[in-house]
């Protein structure tokens, strides 16, 4: 197995030289140069193992030149060891609902499944054995938190952590701040997350800073995040035992929601992916019209989804256009330098075979949070709220999962602002309310948060 670039199909890189990169040579996206799709028996076989036994199944698929598989199914077993549930996800229903509840992990959020996973394949991989790795991540709130539970007092690696200061969740923010030992460095970036997002890639494409200081990364840009989400599509299809199920994905940076499209490709009977966005829907916009363009980023009470330039939506693109990755670098070279670009009528028609796209807005979604409760005396996050919202106003789909993407207690304030009720943080999270925060606030300036870094590992 070797991996490609989207902009450059003749790069061979080895799982592990993507796994340390992110990002591709000249800012593209690693694909696998194949993608096993599983027969009728073979999926018959997966569909009756456990949760930790599935992900050692998919996960090996894309990483068996480094990693045997009695050695992954080791790091897997550590990585969910604490995890509110033996079996990592649960799939529960609320009426015509099935949802797939993916927080059971120590930062309460859908990014713990994948970071638990990667903060041990660091180790694995003896990725800092030889000098300190400065891995740096851009999150919109929950990426962070779960690379610090990831990757905190690990020797040998540093983390700087670069969140939209003042627009994300007070509880989001805290679980980040408070939880760091001394390789953990949070940043708080004057700007939107879209800004992070764009120092970090171009701190990733300044080779010889990139170099200097050995740096990798674990955002969605990576690999690795998009293969271990692959596995609660599986394990959620062979729960609901149905044909042609759909998923209705809340998502900013299309990287979830894109692990459903490998899911499909890899065998799983997925009727449509529903890519569920609020007000901040440049995902809806191209899926309906073809037009890409980033516009400005509007606060909302589903912070982690405020996001107008989704990455990793390059890596669906690089199928859409048929694989031609001279045409995806003028397609994002039209977007750096024109500020959008437009699919024809044909490359729309062929992303709406696999995905529908609704928008929610903040209204919508606090009703639905309070009808929710009302109904089922249970309570949902707002992100997971437009999940729900997006799946009812689809028509003529039936056996719809939604990813619940985070738990209410992260959004305690919309929480109670919908149905009245102050939220007690769960047992395994892991936060110290009552602990001095620890973050710097920057400049939205690439040149500064270089400095910054260099300052701390020098």
């Amino acid at each position: 197995m070797k991996y490609f670039s989207t902009r450059d199909k003749s790069l061979k890189f080895s799982f592990k030289d993507i796994f340390l990169r992110g990002l591709a040579p000249g800012g593209g996206l690693f694909l696998p140069s194949e993608i096993k799709k599983f027969n009728k028996d073979e999926l018959n076989d997966l569909s009756k193992l456990s949760y930790k036994e599935l992900a050692t199944e998919i996960i090996f698929n894309f990483c068996k030149e480094e990693v045997s598989k009695k050695e992954l199914k080791s790091l897997i077993e550590k990585s969910y060891k604490n995890f509110k549930d033996e079996e990592v996800v649960n799939l529960k229903r609320l009426g015509d609902i099935n949802l797939l509840e993916l927080y059971n992990g120590p930062t309460l959020a859908f990014k713990d499944i994948a970071m638990q996973v990667i903060g041990n394949l660091y180790g694995h991989l003896k990725t800092a054995k030889d000098k300190p790795l400065n891995i740096l991540v851009a999150t919109s709130g929950d990426t962070g938190s779960a690379a610090i539970a990831a990757l905190n007092n690990r020797e040998n690696i540093n983390l700087f952590v670069l969140h939209p200061h003042n627009k994300i969740s007070s509880v989001q923010r805290k679980i980040m701040t408070t939880i760091g030992g001394s390789n953990i460095y949070n940043i708080a970036i004057e700007g939107s997350f879209d800004d992070c997002q764009k120092i970090v890639k171009e701190l990733f494409n300044d080779d010889s800073f990139r170099l200097k200081i050995n740096m990798s990364g674990v955002n969605s840009i990576n690999w690795a995040r998009i293969v271990c989400q692959i596995v609660y599509y599986f394990y959620a299809y062979f729960k609901l035992k149905k044909e042609n199920i759909s998923f209705s994905v809340p998502t900013g940076n299309f990287g979830d929601i894109y692990a459903g499209y490998i899911a499909k490709k890899m065998g799983l009977s997925i009727n449509k992916l529903i890519v569920a966005t609020n007000e901040n829907d440049i995902l809806q916009r191209v899926i309906n019209t073809g037009e890409y363009k980033p516009e400005k980023v509007k606060p909302s009470i589903s912070p982690s989804m405020d996001i107008q330039v989704a990455s990793n939506f390059e890596r669906l693109l690089f199928y859409v256009v048929d694989q031609d990755d001279q045409k995806v670098s003028l397609l994002m070279d039209n977007l750096s330098k024109k500020g959008f670009f437009k699919l024809s009528q044909s490359e729309v028609k062929d992303i709406k075979k696999d995905f529908e796209a609704v928008k929610i807005n903040d209204e919508t979604t606090q009703l639905i949070i309070k009808n929710i409760n009302d109904e089922f005396k249970f309570i949902i996050d707002p992100h997971t709220a437009t999940g729900i919202g997006a799946a009812r106003k689809v028509n003529g789909l039936e056996n719809i999962v939604v990813l619940g993407t985070a738990h209410p207690f992260k959004f305690s304030d919309t929480v109670q602002k919908a149905t009245g009720k102050n939220l007690v943080a769960p047992s395994h999270l892991i936060m110290d309310i009552d602990k001095k925060e620890k973050f710097d606030i920057i400049k939205n300036s690439n040149s500064k948060v270089k400095d910054y870094i260099l300052r701390k590992v020098q």
